[in-house]
Order: C-alpha cells, then sequence, then structure tokens
C-alpha cells in the first residue's frame, strides 16, 4: 500500500467541477489581477477567521513581511520569534532590515514558551511574533499580556493554523495582525503561492492594501516604497470554492488524529502529538517526537508511507542567520525537537483503512526495536 504524505491531486478529484468552472470563469473575464474575485475571497475569509479584515496576497512569506512593514519596522528595531520554524518567519524579519530576536519552544506542543519572553526584551524591541506551529496556537493570553505592558505589536504567524483556535477564538484573530499562508499542501491550499493578512485594526487596511501594491493607491502615484504582492483572482476563486468545504475537512483531520491517538499509543521511545486543553488542534501535521527518527523513517519508506521532519535544522544554526551569533546549545528544546520531530500522512481523504495501516507498521516498528 502507498500512502503519500498528503493527496493534493486526490483532493482535486473531488472538487474537480467546481474548481475548473471557477477557473474558466477567470479566464473567460480576462481579469487575472485584483477585482471581484479577490474581493469577495477577502470577505468570505475574514468572515471565516472572525476578523474583520482579511487582505489577500501571493504567499504566506509575503503577509508576515508587509505586516511587519506596515508597523514601520524595519533596521535597529528587534522583533521576538521562535527559531524552531519555517524559514519564511525569521526570514522576513530580516527582510525588513529588522533583527530577529530568538526565545526557546514549549517542549509540550512546539510553540513559543511565553515565560520566556521577558527576558529577551530590549529598548529595540517592536514585536513578538509567535508561530502556530502544526495547527495548534500558541499560548496567547500571556503574549498579549506582555506585549500590552510593553506596548508591543503581536504578528500571529498562522500559516499552518488556519481553523485552528485558542479559547474560542480563532487563530490569527487575536493579535494586531495574523498571517495566513494557502501553499498547496496547507490544509487549505490554493493551486500554487497565496496568503493573507488578517486583523481587526481598520487603521491598518489602507497602508496593507497599497504596500502589496507598489505603495500606491492610484496608479503611478507612490506614497510608501511596497511591494508587488497581489493575490491572483485565480488563486482566490479556487481558494473560495475550497473554503467552504474547510470546517468539514478539519473535522475530519481530527477524527483522523484521534483514530492514530487510539491505535498507535505512546511507547517508550516516541511521544504523540499533546493537544492543550484550552486548544482545538486542527493537525495540518501530525507530527511525532521519536527518538529513532531516521531508522522509523526508513522503515516506513521501506514499506510505502511517507513522512518529512518539520523542521531538522532550527533557524539559530543555519548558515543563513551565522550573522545573529547565535551558538549551538543556546535553545535546547529547539534543538532537541529538530532531531526527533517526524510528520506522518494526515489529510481528510486519507481513510481509516490506510491510516490504520500506517498506525500498524509504526507498532511493528516499536515491536522489533524494545
Amino acid at each position: 500500500m502507498n500512502v503519500p504524505l498528503v493527496d493534493m491531486k486526490g483532493q482535486y478529484n473531488l472538487l474537480k467541477k467546481e474548481i475548473n468552472m471557477a477557473v474558466l470563469r477567470i479566464v473567460e473575464s480576462g481579469m487575472y489581477i485584483g477585482g471581484k474575485e479577490v474581493e469577495k475571497f477577502e470577505e468570505e475569509l475574514a468572515r471565516h477567521c472572525n476578523a474583520k479584515y482579511a487582505i489577500g496576497v501571493s504567499s504566506g512569506t509575503d503577509a508576515l513581511y508587509l505586516a511587519l512593514r506596515v508597523f514601520d519596522i524595519g533596521p535597529g528595531d528587534e522583533v521576538i520569534s521562535v527559531p524552531f520554524t519555517f524559514m519564511a518567519t525569521t526570514e522576513a524579519i530580516c527582510l525588513t532590515g529588522a533583527t530577529p530576536v530568538f526565545v526557546d519552544i514549549d517542549p509540550k506542543n512546539f510553540n513559543m514558551d511565553a515565560s520566556k519572553i521577558e527576558k529577551a526584551i530590549t529598548k529595540k524591541t517592536r514585536a513578538i511574533m509567535p508561530v502556530h506551529l502544526y495547527g495548534q496556537a500558541a499560548d496567547m493570553d500571556p503574549i498579549m499580556k506582555i506585549a500590552k505592558k510593553y506596548k508591543l505589536v503581536v504578528i500571529e504567524d498562522a500559516a499552518q493554523a488556519i481553523g485552528s483556535e485558542y479559547k474560542g477564538k480563532q487563530v490569527g484573530s487575536i493579535g494586531d495582525i495574523g498571517t495566513l499562508s494557502f501553499f498547496p499542501s496547507k490544509n487549505l491550499g490554493a493551486c500554487g503561492d497565496a496568503g493573507a493578512i488578517l486583523t481587526n485594526r481598520k487603521d491598518l487596511i489602507r497602508k496593507l492594501k497599497m504596500l502589496r501594491e507598489h505603495g500606491s493607491e492610484k496608479k503611478y502615484y507612490h506614497e510608501y516604497v511596497g511591494t508587488n504582492s497581489r493575490l491572483d483572482a485565480l488563486q482566490a476563486a479556487v481558494l473560495s470554492v475550497k473554503l467552504k468545504y474547510l470546517d468539514g475537512w478539519t473535522k475530519k483531520r481530527r477524527e483522523l488524529a484521534k483514530i492514530y491517538d487510539n491505535t498507535i499509543k505512546p511507547q517508550k521511545n516516541m511521544i504523540l502529538p499533546a493537544e492543550e486543553p484550552y486548544n482545538k488542534h486542527i493537525y495540518n501535521q501530525y507530527t511525532l517526537r521519536v527518538k529513532k527518527r531516521e531508522i522509523l523513517q526508513k522503515f516506513l519508506q521501506a514499506n510505502g508511507i511517507s513522512s518529512i521532519s518539520y523542521y531538522p535544522l532550527p533557524m539559530h544554526l543555519q548558515k543563513a542567520f551565522k550573522f545573529l551569533k547565535y551558538e549551538k546549545g543556546d535553545f535546547p528544546e529547539s534543538e532537541k525537537a529538530a532531531k526527533e520531530v517526524l510528520s506522518i500522512p494526515i489529510w481528510p481523504e486519507l481513510g481509516e483503512e490506510k491510516i490504520k495501516f500506517v498506525s500498524e507498521k509504526i507498532i511493528e516498528f516499536w515491536s522489533g526495536h524494545k
């Protein structure tokens, strides 16, 4: 049996008629950039995420970058985030000219350890950027409390977490700004790159919209040095089709995660994902902590099961960020997680037969490695 990490083609085949009609509508209209399709999706997305406003952009990376730029964060400023994340989080900070300042993660949920934030704050600190990793929210109450105390901006990196909740609140709608990615493999994926910015702050909307379009509101007249970060109408139309299925897909992901939980069972050298009692985890990834990761991964591969490590090297140890002068051992929980995490297949159409097959193979592996 072959079990891929995600099956984007399978999802497309289920929605083929709707997606093809949406794409054809855009092609026939000749309106590929901006317009009613983008505005429609933005309204639907804001409503779905319980935010007042949503602004479509060309990628999750651009969403992070523009979220920083709208607050004029740049050279001489510092932004507190985590080293255990995808490149885009740290990259966006650096692209503004600001300096990333890392704090370690909570080993239970892989998200920012709020108890470490205050020690990292300096006179240069302008923002806190928590990452809702794998589909589960960071502990936002203490983060928001600290931000209020020091008058800092909070930018939620919710690239993997649309639909997840923190104490009944949708992620991306809690801080000053939330950012989303619609990379094709995400739980809400476009047919290419796409992203969005969420906010409840009306005062940010005009500038955000201008920054995504070369700093311009009126064509050829520019108030800011912006960028080309517009969401294509084709992607907006596809995402509008998919958005109405997202709640059902989330429910299915949670059901499949429960099957994993009940079937695999924790092992001495393996820890299953932990959903915090105040959270609704959407399982964009189902991520194990495994002591013998490489051996297990090879075993799964030999049995036709895909798996991946998100992420094998934390940002503070990446060559690209050597200039930050962090060293091995500075963030032990992030470094330990990077050596142990392994995400296994989970997607709405996976089905019980395949998920039980994966579970059985993992049990079989551990029975031979006691």
